[in-house]
């Protein structure tokens, strides 16, 4: 497979996975965008579309992490975006429990939690450390205004993504938000992973 076709895997996966999601949660019934989380959408008769959609995120991302291994600019950017692609799989692979009373009758919190909730979470963890740490071994491979860029971007994923992780938990004043916070954080992450794909591939 040519290095270009890898190349091209991580600037389709975020854009795929961002309409997935957007079209999954806009026909769900009882699910709030604002405030649940987007891995909630593997939960119900209608979840194995969520699952589908990590599974493929994390398939063009690894793929994409194959590909700037073999091109560059960073070895330990390649490495990192790998472990971003495995937290997407493992995301997949394992259902999160339910949270933010979805689904429907659910309470927002749950009373215990599942092996399987666990490991979603542990994989969902170490996926956003790595893509955050990504964005800052990365800027050391460019041009000022994409050092800028990306230590910009590491900043700004790491931050929007710990505001969502608390107010899931149920911490603060805006945990109704805490789906909102995430999209912004997910938003920001897939684009910087597009343009590094972009980047690299017109370099």
């Amino acid at each position: 497979m040519g290095n270009h076709v890898l190349l091209a895997c991580g600037m389709a996966a975020g854009p795929l996975f961002t309409i997935a999601y957007l079209a999954e949660g806009a026909g769900r019934v009882g699910y709030r965008p604002f405030r649940h989380p987007v891995s909630s959408l593997a939960l119900g008769r209608a979840g194995w579309a969520q699952t589908v959609n990590f599974l493929v995120a994390g398939s063009l991302s690894l793929t994409f992490a194959a590909g700037l291994w073999r091109a560059g600019p960073s070895r330990g950017g390649a490495l990192l975006m790998a472990v971003w692609a495995v937290g997407l799989l493992g995301a997949g692979a394992f259902r999160t429990d339910p949270v933010c009373g979805y689904p429907p009758g659910t309470p927002d919190q749950p009373e215990h939690h599942t092996r399987a909730g666990a490991l979603h979470d542990l994989f969902s963890l170490a996926g956003f450390l790595a893509l955050a740490a990504a964005c800052f071994v990365c800027a050391l491979s460019g041009a000022a205004g994409w050092t800028i860029y990306s230590i910009a971007s590491g900043v700004l994923f790491a931050a929007t993504m710990a505001l969502a992780s608390a107010a899931f938990g149920g911490h603060g004043r805006w945990a109704h938000l805490g789906g909102l916070f995430q999209r912004v954080s997910l938003t920001i992450g897939w684009t910087w992973q597009t343009l590094l794909a972009v980047r690299v591939l017109y370099a």
